[in-house]
């Protein structure tokens, strides 16, 4: 059972670290919607999914994620290493979560930021290894210390108690395991708000499954439509294949991004593409594959790409997109049929 947890003295002698790019601001995103046919959560009778499920089935999936572990496939790469050993795969984490850094962030989505933030807690290392990403020393560098179960529930009671209006989980996927068990500490101490699983894309769906009934919000990437493209840029060989899988997963679970009156998302699938020099990613595709998924889908097209970590090693990623290029992802988003765009201003 878990224990008693203060959210008031979670890591008080440890300065948060913030990637530059995170640092808090009040910068909220120009938001395409449609009609308010998606505001339909009331605050007042909102309850977070994991509340729903109950503290005794919320124990049963941490005891099988933990066992998953032992012989880990907790992710596509499946590397079958003994975690709970010691031993480490490509994440390079063991059995205890490693957490780079917390706190209120106002430079994600309008529909997660609101006006008291979005509660995000950034995970050290990642089951990609993306050669322009922009937070390596945290993803690649390892830039974080452990942080035990009742740590990383005082983390989430601590940003609730901020005003955070939930609490947003960044690169979660190798850490699935330990945030499960964290998140029921937590439950036990008062957590009410929703949760977000902010995740590059590669995740298995056996391991989604864990977390139906868990997790309000997905928030998963679609980096690329093209295996080989994701093989030379982030080490995945069959990211695009194992992304549809775990975005139809995805969906299947939480529907569409709904919102309260007051425009904060309660539940639902947010879906982020970064536009890459030259239609790297294959926009097109993604935006087809989304719409066919549900025209309704809630999807961010990122303009924020710029050379970073061994990104200038490849001629291709060295440049920014051009303005016309990341309109053209736009326009190829709305010829799919997306309308709920989370646009902002090319840069």
């Amino acid at each position: 059972m878990a224990g008693r947890v203060d959210g008031t003295r979670a890591w008080a002698h440890w300065r948060l670290r913030w990637p530059a790019e995170a640092a808090p601001r009040r910068a909220r995103a120009n938001t395409r919607l449609a009609p308010t046919a998606w505001y339909n959560v009331a605050v007042a009778r909102f309850e977070a999914a994991y509340l729903k499920l109950g503290s005794a089935a919320l124990a049963e999936r941490v005891r099988q994620a933990r066992e998953m572990l032992r012989d880990c496939h907790v992710c596509p790469h499946n590397c079958a290493v003994d975690r709970s050993a010691g031993e480490r795969g490509v994440c390079r984490v063991g059995d205890v979560a490693v957490v780079s850094s917390y706190g209120p962030h106002f430079g994600e989505e309008a529909p997660l930021v609101g006006v008291g933030g979005s509660g995000t807690i950034f995970l050290t290392h990642c089951n990609l290894r993306c050669v322009f990403c922009q937070n390596a020393d945290i993803s690649q560098g390892g830039v974080g210390r452990e942080t035990s179960s009742d740590e990383l529930a005082a983390m989430m009671l601590a940003l609730q108690r901020q005003g955070c209006h939930n609490i947003n989980f960044v690169s979660p996927t190798h850490h699935v395991p330990m945030i499960l068990a964290g998140v029921e500490a937590a439950a036990a101490n008062g957590l009410r708000v929703p949760l977000v699983y902010n995740t590059g894309g590669y995740d298995a769906v056996p391991t989604l499954r864990l977390l139906d009934g868990v997790f309000d919000i997905y928030m998963p990437d679609a980096k690329y439509s093209d295996n080989e493209i994701a093989r030379r840029y982030s080490g995945a060989p069959d990211y695009w294949d194992r992304n549809r899988e775990a975005l139809r997963e995805m969906h299947r679970q939480a529907g569409d991004l709904q919102m309260d009156e007051r425009g904060i998302a309660r539940r639902g699938l947010l879906v982020r593409h970064l536009v890459l020099p030259g239609d790297l990613a294959g926009t097109r595709e993604v935006m087809q594959f989304l719409a066919a998924l549900s025209r309704d889908t809630y999807v961010n097209v990122m303009a924020q790409y710029r050379p970073c970590h061994r990104a200038l090693d490849y001629e291709e990623l060295s440049r920014r997109p051009t303005a016309q290029e990341y309109q053209q992802a736009v326009q190829w988003a709305l010829d799919a049929g997306i309308h709920r765009l989370n646009e902002r201003p090319f840069r």
